[in-house]
């Protein structure tokens, strides 16, 4: 939503689709897929459906990015996808980029990013590793401005 605002349902970090987040059904997104949506998804009034036990199951570094997720964009790009499978957004705040990316598909994907906006930089990643559970990696974007990055099944990035 590059031109106007929109509301997806707030960026949703319970495992279970229910208050008490012990049993029903699963959400199939990973964690880092619901923080991706709070970049792709433009709105001025960020929405986060945290429940008092998200404080504490939730990681860390999560918590603290969607403490810091801007809610007015200066400048947003499309970097690569496809309806339905994928999708890679950049956007910009200040100075400080952000590119998200999600994957809606059942396979792992690999991207070759282009983001010349951040040539030769040292950038935080925040990813899924295998099993799904959210990471945060620093990595050095090529002076081409190329990165390569992975996303798992119907889960996401976020670089900044």
């Amino acid at each position: 939503n590059s031109v106007a605002n929109m509301e997806f349902g707030g960026v949703f970090m319970n495992k279970f689709l229910n208050r008490g987040n012990s049993s029903g059904q699963e959400r199939l997104t990973t964690d880092v897929f619901q923080i991706a949506t709070g970049i792709l998804f433009q709105n001025p009034v960020q929405m986060f459906a945290l429940t008092p036990n998200n404080l504490t199951d939730a990681p860390e570094i999560l918590i603290d990015f969607m403490k810091e997720i801007p809610t007015t964009w200066d400048e947003t790009l499309y970097i690569d996808g496809y309806p339905g499978k994928y999708s890679v957004i950049a956007r910009r705040h200040g100075e400080q980029w952000y590119i998200a990316g999600v994957n809606a598909q059942k396979d792992a994907l690999k991207l070759n990013l282009s983001l010349p906006m951040l040539s030769g930089q040292k950038v935080s990643v925040y990813n899924d590793n295998n099993k799904k559970e959210a990471v945060l990696t620093e990595a050095k974007v090529g002076r081409d401005g190329k990165l390569v990055v992975t996303m798992q099944p119907n889960g996401g990035f976020v670089i900044k």
